[in-house]
């Protein structure tokens, strides 16, 4: 039986599901994504383009002071529009880099919780065995003493026969005790 929650280790197997899934794939998405941002910044461009071209083109039909100003203007406007335009793709790829940080970080630590947990479990199995190890080694200590014991003492310890014996006598002495003393008086034996 496992000590981590069975919602953590669900999310911890979807997780490395994923993963393998992403990285099967993930040569392959880079490039579609590539080709689709490359042909997103290709039509601005172009678009870009065509608006220089047609203001170039209405220059010289304006003799007006006031058009021309207002084209000159607009020409301005055009070159800060295709800096914004680079700027807003470089903060988009920032900002998607960023989305999938946190998407990231969020995986990270539910794969964290889960090695701390597979630590921790790790840790107290390892400090059962060690206790187990531990009472093995006492249990063996005990019994070579015990066996040294043994063979340096034998006539302290009663023989085995001589235990039966007493052990016998002991449960008859209690046994008559326990019979009641009329009966004995009755069967003959309490004369």
């Amino acid at each position: 039986p496992t000590s981590h929650p069975p919602t953590l280790q669900a999310a911890f197997a979807h997780l490395a599901l994923a993963f393998r899934c992403d990285m099967f794939t993930l040569r392959q998405r880079v490039q579609v994504e590539k080709r689709a941002r490359d042909a997103a910044e290709e039509n601005i461009q172009e678009e870009l383009g065509q608006c220089r071209a047609a203001l170039e083109r209405l220059g010289p039909s304006c003799s007006d002071v006031g058009y021309k100003e207002m084209l000159e203007q607009l020409q301005r406007s055009l070159t800060v529009l295709a800096a914004a335009v680079e700027r807003a793709t470089s903060a988009a790829e920032k900002l998607g880099a960023v989305h999938q940080e946190a998407r990231m970080s969020r995986a990270a630590e539910v794969m964290v919780q889960h090695v701390e947990n597979l630590k921790r479990h790790h840790m107290r199995e390892h400090a059962e065995l060690e206790e187990m190890k531990r009472l093995i080694q006492q249990n063996s200590r005990n019994r070579q003493l015990a066996e040294t014991q043994d063979d340096t003492e034998p006539r302290l310890r009663p023989h085995p026969l001589m235990r039966t014996f007493q052990q016998g006598s002991a449960r008859r002495r209690v046994s008559i005790a326990v019979i009641p003393k009329q009966l004995l008086v009755r069967t003959g034996v309490w004369g």
